[in-house]
């Protein structure tokens, strides 16, 4: 399967939808890739700061490959908006109906991963998982301040 983009599903706080962009990609791990690419390439045409877009493409890429990861999705949603002229949003849905909570570990030193929601908590001026109204799943999400 290939990625899909669309302006149809809005983000919860954005009205825009020129100032919208979604992904839906297959739920695997060469799809994150695909996501860090077109979601990337969307916030450089927006003339954003380097290090906002740096920044958002990494939460992006860690927010999909745990929904990749960790749940029984056969595709995921990903999803950026400009909330304001100052805050854009970071949305990845997925479509695990489960109603499982994030896996959350503490990886030890030599750990190769388990990091990504600290990325998230570390780099993201607010973030937070709710119930996602467009695919029933989890919603995470991540805003930063432009």
């Amino acid at each position: 399967m290939s990625p899909h983009t669309t302006s149809s599903p809005q983000l919860l706080d954005v009205s825009s939808p020129d100032r919208t962009h979604w992904l839906e990609i297959p739920a695997q791990r060469s799809s994150v890739r695909i996501a860090r690419r077109s979601l990337g390439a969307r916030l450089r045409a927006w003339s954003l700061p380097g290090e906002l877009c740096a920044d958002a493409v990494l939460l992006v890429s860690e927010l999909a490959t745990n929904a990749v990861r960790h749940t029984f999705s056969a595709r995921i949603l990903c999803g950026i908006g400009m909330v304001t002229d100052s805050l854009l949003r970071l949305e990845v849905h997925d479509h695990d109906h489960t109603g499982r909570s994030l896996p959350r570990c503490e990886p030890g030193p030599d750990d190769e991963g388990g990091r990504g929601l600290l990325l998230v908590e570390e780099l993201a001026d607010a973030w937070g998982v709710d119930r996602s109204r467009l695919t029933g799943g989890n919603a995470v999400w991540a805003n930063l301040k432009a």
